[in-house]
């Protein structure tokens, strides 16, 4: 009973405690701020999570053009050696779901150095990966902590840049995540042929570890709770018993505020707009893994060509993602800034999806170009010319939905991105195992074209979500 009695004086006086505290917030030019850094500053941030973002998904990749370079030196099957490639991808996809919402706890800059650092270090075991299954298990390992630029990169963007300027910078910063495996290939094969497929994960480690250190002198704190809590921390102890609190602050014991930050990201993937265009995603991170893993098969096999000039045709996607990247993407905040203008000042989510049509238009066509010239034996110029308009669809469905994510859940915005990385890393990861069945049962016409029917059947999304997604939104409306 006396305990009873006693409760509501000591909230009653825990409320006035609280409530004398003075409260700490970053003003929109507080040096502080990320949004009001200079630009150099806000660039140096982001130049510092590309390359984080860009070497993961390279080192998915790149040793591709060494499939059976390894598979002889390990004394196992091809097929076994692209489950390498398998459990990096899927572990790629299962890391945000916990480092994104970490980032959101602990802060963005802690979690990328801890991180890299160790996918850096794992790179050494990998290039003396002795028998396949130490390879897989190290690679599967490192995908965890390398998807820590995928997992924050949005999140960081969205803290230091406003909605009307942040689809170009993001449109440069997404191109390491999708220049990565395009690029691996080709670096994979000049590396394995003159030098052997172990000095691909040599170079890795050089190369991540000069980025871990750039992001040690160059990367700054960009999640604002954090900030204000650690301005709190200075205060109070440069301060006579002062007390303070931040606008925000979440208050709960550390294992609360960790429980909470895992479990945003299921609940965001069970809005239905998220999680078909995560659908989205993975059918295209699924075909373009499928495709670049069976590239030396279809160019060497069936045109003669060495592991260099295999490597060299992962330009055409590459080109596509450039020439997207440099007109078409800057374009999604002009379209931005006029549909808000229109609906009287009002922006929305919904209003990044228009040129996501671009992509769903260009990928179907261009899966369906590239099968049929292949199954032809065409010219090896005429299949790869489709690659250039499957890159542009890539970009402009990525951009366009990512951009979506972060607007939808601005301060989550890490925690959204990772809802839908993780399954389009999974389909990435696991598809290829089974493209190879379905290409010798199909050949590659056919069996490219069940791809290609696949984004045909998801093609009308952007434009239905683009008419219906504020409705969805409100009826599935759920607290983070």
């Amino acid at each position: 009973m006396a305990h009873d009695e006693r409760s509501p004086l000591l909230d009653h006086h825990h409320e006035e405690t609280a409530d004398e505290r003075e409260v700490l917030k970053l003003t929109d030019d507080d040096p502080e701020n990320p949004r009001a850094w200079p630009r150099s500053k806000k660039l140096a941030n982001v130049a510092v999570i590309a390359g984080m973002a860009i070497l993961s998904p390279l080192a998915s990749s790149m040793f591709t053009p060494g499939i059976a370079q390894i598979a002889k030196d390990l004394n196992t099957s091809e097929t076994t050696v692209i489950g390498t490639a398998t459990g990096f991808m899927v572990m790629l996809g299962i890391g945000p779901l916990v480092l994104a919402p970490l980032s959101e706890t602990f802060g963005r800059r802690k979690i990328y150095l801890t991180c890299f650092a160790i996918f850096t270090l794992l790179q050494i075991p990998t290039a003396l990966a002795p028998n396949i299954a130490f390879l897989i298990v190290v690679r599967s390992i490192s995908g965890f902590f390398g998807s820590v630029g995928i997992a924050n990169g949005g999140g960081t963007i969205s803290d230091m840049f406003i909605p009307n300027e942040r689809a170009g910078v993001f449109g440069w910063y997404l191109l390491g995540p999708l220049l990565g495996p395009t690029l691996g290939p080709l670096f994979g094969g000049i590396t394995v042929q003159r030098l052997g497929w172990r000095w691909v994960f040599w170079i890795m480690t050089i190369i991540c570890f000069v980025n871990t250190l750039a992001g040690y002198f160059f990367l700054r704190e960009t999640y604002v709770p954090v900030i204000l809590s650690n301005r709190k921390t200075s205060y109070e102890h440069g301060s006579d018993g002062a007390k303070y609190q931040y606008e925000g602050e979440d208050t709960r014991p550390i294992r609360h505020k960790i429980a909470n930050s895992l479990s945003r990201p299921p609940k965001i993937f069970s809005q239905p707009i998220v999680a078909t265009m995560a659908v989205y995603q993975a059918l295209i991170f699924g075909t373009t893994y499928s495709l670049y893993t069976n590239m030396q098969g279809i160019y060497a096999g069936s045109y003669g060509f060495s592991t260099e000039q295999v490597g060299l045709l992962y330009l055409g996607p590459g080109l596509g993602f450039i020439f997207a990247v440099c007109f078409l993407v800057p374009r999604i905040d002009d379209v931005y800034k006029k549909l808000t203008a229109r609906n009287k000042g009002k922006a929305m989510p919904e209003f990044r999806l228009p040129l996501a049509n671009i992509g769903a238009v260009c990928i179907p066509i261009s899966l369906f170009w590239f099968a049929w010239t292949v199954q032809a034996h065409a010219h090896w110029f005429a299949s790869i010319s489709g690659t250039f308009f499957y890159g542009i669809g890539q970009v402009m469905i990525l951009n366009c939905t990512q951009n979506y994510y972060i607007d939808s859940f601005e301060k989550y915005a890490a925690s959204a991105i990772a809802a839908g990385t993780v399954f389009r890393s999974f389909f990435g990861g696991v598809v290829p195992l089974f493209a190879p069945v379905m290409f010798d049962k199909l050949g590659y016409g056919w069996g490219i074209s069940v791809f290609a029917f696949v984004s045909l059947a998801l093609a009308p999304a952007p434009l239905v979500f683009y008419y219906f997604g504020e409705r969805i939104r409100e009826r599935f409306t759920m607290k983070l």
